[in-house]
């Protein structure tokens, strides 16, 4: 059982994944703005793609011309990205220029995070690239389809690659979630205690005071993100009060920059958590900019509200992606996605890994914070370490 397990095809997880929403090496920071709030993505990728199109004759059009392309994906940018890059200070004081910056300055540098595969690659080799680092295993779509309807069908921010080839791509959730369905292959292994297992991680914990500023909390943000992680926030006893979660920023839009520059931690957590930044926030902010000399950041703000990184809070989601995906709303005049009121999840040491990881999938996020009885946090546990326990089983037995 465990053998045809690790033996299955990636194409078997690809099932009703849709395609990826594709932006050029070429773009900058404004045109992945902007294209995060058309489509109502949590991300897009980021491809570097050479063309070359042989014309059959002078009436033809590119469906008809045989093209050559080398198309690779070399990342995704998310809107914590562009939160984290908008609140460095010198892009800070002049927002409008930072919007013309090229879009590789959005990219991690790390580029195997992405990893190209073949549909017909088994899940033990994506296990493996993923316990390499690899966060993201793109796969081609076959399009059977032509590419008039697949255009059609994924809409005109969608982009066609290589003879009008899409690719989807696939997560540590994915994976984890499709191995949930076959859990008994490990047994005992789900029902024992995280504690016995080696997978509560207590040395990579991104801590930060509910005192501190909230501009230090950024480099630890763009941390928790590349590590698929968070941002703990506890109180000056060690216990856990919160997190700043990059799946909650990743739900604002640049309205959120200037309270990261001028909120401790605690008032941040406030200011993104409640469906929706209270008012007397918003007036603090503004008067912080102000004292600041921080004037030009007030226009990130939008509208006199300050409301424009917000849409009503919503249960649904959709199990596609590591960020929750939401539906494009209206608030103050500004496109926004749906914003996700989040409360961190904790377990306890004792807990069982399968317990673990159904809280997780539950609540779309890919960790969950470990807690002593009196609330003093201990470690996280992340998708990454609980692929590795799964990993070294297959690994075992088969």
């Amino acid at each position: 059982m465990a053998a045809r397990l690790s033996g299955h095809e990636v194409s078997d997880l690809c099932l009703g994944k849709p395609p990826l929403r594709s932006l050029s090496v070429t773009d900058t920071v404004a045109d992945a703005l902007s294209a995060l709030k058309r489509i109502g993505d949590s991300y897009v990728t980021v491809w570097n793609c050479h063309h070359s199109f042989v014309r059959h004759n002078n009436n033809c059009c590119n469906r008809t011309c045989t093209c050559t392309c080398t198309c690779t994906c070399i990342g995704k940018v998310c809107m914590v990205d562009i939160i984290c890059f908008l609140s460095k200070p010198d892009n800070l004081s002049s927002p409008a220029s930072a919007f013309h910056s090229p879009i590789s300055l959005l990219l991690p540098r790390h580029p195997t995070l992405v990893r190209h595969l073949p549909p017909n690659a088994s899940l033990l080799e994506v296990i493996d690239v993923m316990h390499e680092g690899v966060q993201n295993v793109v796969i081609p779509i076959p399009n059977r389809s032509g590419s008039r309807k697949s255009v059609l069908e994924y809409g005109e921010s969608h982009t066609m690659h290589k003879n009008d080839a899409t690719y989807c791509w696939l997560t540590q959730e994915d994976v984890i979630r499709y191995l949930l369905n076959s859990i008994g292959v490990f047994s005992p292994i789900p029902s024992n205690p995280i504690n016995t297992l080696g997978v509560i991680d207590t040395q990579n914990l991104l801590v930060v005071c509910y005192d501190d500023p909230a501009s230090s909390v950024l480099d630890l943000l763009a941390v928790s993100l590349f590590h698929q992680s968070s941002v703990a926030v506890v109180d000056q006893q060690g216990k856990f009060v919160g997190e700043i979660s990059p799946f909650t920023v990743n739900s604002c839009d640049e309205a959120l920059v200037p309270a990261m520059a001028t909120l401790s931690a605690g008032e941040l957590m406030a200011y993104i958590d409640c469906g929706g930044p209270p008012e007397d926030l918003v007036q603090v902010v503004k008067e912080r900019l102000e004292e600041q000399s921080l004037g030009a950041a007030l226009e990130l703000l939008g509208d006199e509200t300050g409301l424009s990184s917000w849409s009503s809070f919503t249960s649904s989601s959709s199990s596609d992606e590591d960020f929750c995906i939401g539906k494009n709303g209206k608030v103050g005049g500004y496109s926004a996605r749906v914003v996700r009121r989040s409360e961190a999840i904790v377990c306890y040491p004792k807990s069982s890994l399968v317990a673990v990881i159904i809280q997780a999938l539950a609540h779309r996020v890919s960790y969950v914070w470990v807690v002593e009885d009196d609330g003093t946090l201990c470690g996280i546990v992340t998708f990454d370490g609980i692929l590795k326990v799964f990993r070294e089983h297959l690994k075992s037995i088969c």
